[in-house]
């Protein structure tokens, strides 16, 4: 009974379900119009319409099963080894960093804008430098193994990520003056849009959203965040907003004439756990061991993937530029 009422109680907190039941069963409608009650009746959106997308997956004959099967393991082994590491270390970035910020926001929705843009900087910095920097692509590299997409890869993350994004979010936030409150609240939402534009094919077939491509961050710009196409790797970092996304010059919009081909470059088995999860670590680790000096074993954590200590590089930056030179020329 005991494995019973657990297997029971991971599936509710799988689903959140579990706060907006409680508030139906008292009757208070009116709970649904305060923060928690409208985080507890948006939470269970993205459980069920992965659910709902699964569903259509075997209806449409593609049901991407290799893909649900590697992020459920994910999932549930995550469950298990860090469940609270996160949240902790956002606890520990507040109370150490606060008292350093020049100035404190005011829940206003001025101050909220202000907010929303400067955790969008703080989410760019911390993905730039999962693709950037070799030792991070390791923590990154889990989320970006599947080979096609729906909203189960929202749960395929590498079970330290999770905390070193939100190290730095959280500092760069606090220190830039957003309140706690106010923090927690742009989370909520940053973190259900974050899982929503992760949505498949299955459901959303062009995920463009007509003009709001160009002033937000869409599913279809995630779909091309998601590639190993020479055209699309390594660019839209941006959650929600595309605006450092345009200034820093990594903004890319999906081309009907370029098919997304999702993955890594590096040659794995994605139908493999242990190759999907701990793979990049082991790569890293060859090459290190490979590495003459120690030089070149500390560049080889620090430099973009791709990068070899012959000066024959291999990095996304060089595979992009190279593909839109020849563009160029063709043109």
């Amino acid at each position: 009974m005991d494995i019973l009422l657990t297997l029971y109680n991971e599936i509710i907190g799988f689903l959140r379900i579990s706060q907006a039941w409680e508030i139906l069963e008292t009757g208070d409608y009116t709970s649904f119009t305060t923060y928690d009650g409208i985080r507890a009746f948006i939470s269970p959106i993205i459980p069920l319409l992965l659910i709902f997308e699964s569903v259509l997956g075997l209806i449409f004959k593609k049901p991407d099963a290799k893909v649900y099967k590697i992020t459920f393991l994910i999932y549930v082994f995550n469950r298990f080894i860090g469940r609270f590491i996160a949240i902790g270390m956002v606890v520990i970035c507040i109370g150490v960093f606060q008292k350093y910020a020049p100035f404190q926001t005011k829940m206003t929705w001025y101050w909220f804008i202000y907010g929303y843009i400067v955790w969008e900087f703080g989410h760019f910095i911390h993905h730039y430098l999962g693709h950037k920097v070799r030792l991070f692509w390791c923590l990154h590299s889990t989320h970006h193994a599947p080979e096609n997409m729906n909203l189960s890869v929202n749960y395929a993350h590498f079970v330290l990520e999770a905390p070193y994004a939100d190290t730095i979010r959280t500092t760069v936030c606090i220190l830039l003056g957003v309140q706690p409150e106010m923090l927690f609240v742009i989370m909520f939402i940053d973190g259900t849009y974050g899982a929503f534009i992760h949505v498949g094919e299955n459901i959303i077939k062009d995920a463009r959203f007509g003009f709001l491509n160009k002033i937000m961050l869409t599913p279809s710009h995630h779909r091309v965040h998601h590639a190993r196409n020479p055209l699309y790797i390594d660019t839209n970092y941006c959650n929600l907003l595309n605006i450092w996304d345009r200034a820093f010059k990594t903004y890319q919009e999906e081309q009907t004439e370029v098919e997304i081909d999702y993955g890594i470059n590096r040659k794995m088995d994605s139908g493999n756990f242990f190759d999907v999860y701990f793979g990049e670590f082991l790569a890293l680790a060859k090459d290190l061991f490979n590495a003459p000096g120690l030089v070149n074993k500390f560049l080889y954590l620090i430099m973009p993937p791709g990068w070899h200590h012959s000066g024959e590089h291999k990095t996304a930056t060089i595979v992009r530029d190279n593909y839109l030179e020849n563009i160029a020329i063709q043109d």
